[in-house]
């Protein structure tokens, strides 16, 4: 499995660690990834997901489904049994 948030697409920014005399080593900063477990009120069970944070804050405000349709994402794969 990528290193990649199901629902938003959020992944790892290329970027560069900077010392004190300047001197610039390139690296990754990877998003803050989560396994979460989400109640789908459709289908009457539980959802694994891997999300990044954000979009954990963000399913506090919008539905699971409509996040899921916007990111192409079919939830029946993701079932806990």
């Amino acid at each position: 499995m990528s290193r990649k948030c199901m629902l938003t697409g959020k992944k790892a920014n290329n970027a560069y660690s900077v010392s004190f005399s300047h001197r610039r080593n390139k690296r990754l900063q990877m998003a803050n990834l989560q396994w979460k477990r989400i109640w789908d009120d459709q289908q009457g069970c539980f959802v694994r997901l891997k999300l990044s944070t954000k979009a954990i804050k963000t399913l506090e405000h919008r539905s699971l489904h409509a996040l899921a349709k916007e990111a192409g994402l079919d939830l029946s794969k993701y079932v806990v049994k």
